[in-house]
């Protein structure tokens, strides 16, 4: 059986739909579910206090997004990429996020960059609790705050995805104490550049924290099952 979850920073969910995804996410994040497993939709509307059917359309949901793959006559398992994979898409990502960090930059103002600082700190509070959902959630807000601007719609959502495709992986990542300390560090470098305007060096402060996690998944990826 899957574990229960006690949020009570919860809010209740629009939808049943949305209620199954989140639920779901949360049991990627935190390991219960991990790649190459079989999803039990059954458990998983028992965990969530759902039917099945808003669990099947959340799995619909999660696997455009790549996080799950459908087997005919299987069912869901939890996408596993090899690190060939894993490392095509952070190169995707590199070179759309070098493109929407250029353009945001110079359109940052004085509230999106409190926003980062805010971001940053929830990360550098979560990491130290070892609170691996929280820094996740707060991770990302940082990152796609630093991106957020007019006119490139297309490549924020093209962004989304592909980040959405690897957060198991980066949960992975998370995992690792010596890991959460060296995000911590890497952020204030980004907040550095990012409040000093200086595109060059902050396209690289984010190419080098991307590079990281790609050599520790390689290396997290390449250890023998247990």
């Amino acid at each position: 059986m899957l574990p229960a979850v006690n949020d009570p920073q919860r809010r209740a969910p629009a939808t049943a739909q949305q209620h199954a995804v989140d639920a779901l996410r949360r049991l990627l994040v935190s390991g219960a579910l991990r790649p190459g497993q079989r999803v039990n939709q059954e458990d998983v509307a028992a965990h969530a206090g759902l039917s099945v059917a808003p669990v099947r359309e959340a799995l619909r949901a999660l696997e455009q997004e790549g996080q799950v793959t459908y087997r005919p006559r299987r069912g869901y398992f939890v996408t596993e990429l090899a690190y060939a994979d894993l490392r095509e898409i952070y190169e995707l990502r590199q070179v759309l996020e070098e493109r929407a960090i250029r353009h945001a930059l110079p359109l940052l103002g004085e509230e999106t960059l409190r926003e980062v600082d805010e971001a940053a700190r929830e990360c550098a509070r979560a990491a130290e609790a070892g609170e691996v959902a929280a820094e996740l959630a707060a991770n990302r807000r940082f990152h796609l705050a630093l991106m957020e601007a007019p006119g490139q719609r297309q490549v924020l959502r093209l962004i989304r995805l592909l980040w959405d495709s690897t957060e198991v992986y980066r949960a992975m990542y998370y995992n690792l104490p010596e890991e959460r300390t060296a995000s911590v560090h890497a952020h204030d470098r980004i907040v550095r550049a990012a409040r000093e305007g200086d595109a060059d060096r902050l396209v690289g402060e984010l190419d080098e924290h991307r590079e990281r996690a790609l050599d520790v998944l390689r290396e997290v990826l390449d250890r023998p099952a247990d």
